[in-house]
């Protein structure tokens, strides 16, 4: 049975939505809704160092935004967002919770987090 990492992002898709996303990261950083979106991307792109990590996870990854994650998981469409779970016979765990983003201050502890717990 395969497995995949899920990330969903509390943002909307598209590019006006990219824009907005970061222009309120820039302005109002203590505001932003998405903990995950902040430490994986810069202002426009995804930050090296989370790519080359999921690229080394040996799993296949799949992203979404909020609305396209409610319309693939319904079941989970209630979550507080954002996540990362793993999807494993059609049923998702949760592996950082949208409550646990505030305690990620960066980067490498989301790394760590999200490494410890897709081995566990």
């Amino acid at each position: 049975m395969s497995r995949r990492l899920v990330i969903v992002y509390n943002a909307n898709a598209g590019i006006a939505a990219g824009v907005m996303d970061s222009v309120h990261k820039i302005v109002s950083p203590s505001t932003y809704p998405c903990q995950l979106c902040a430490v994986t991307y810069g202002l426009v792109a995804m930050k090296r160092d989370w790519r080359t990590f999921l690229d080394g996870l040996g799993m296949e990854v799949i992203f979404h935004h909020r609305p396209d994650f409610r319309a693939a998981f319904p079941q989970a469409a209630d979550w507080p967002l954002p996540l990362v779970a793993v999807e494993e016979g059609g049923r998702l765990r949760e592996l950082v919770r949208a409550a646990e983003f505030v305690d990620i201050a960066d980067l490498p502890g989301l790394i760590r987090m999200v490494q410890s717990r897709v081995q566990g």
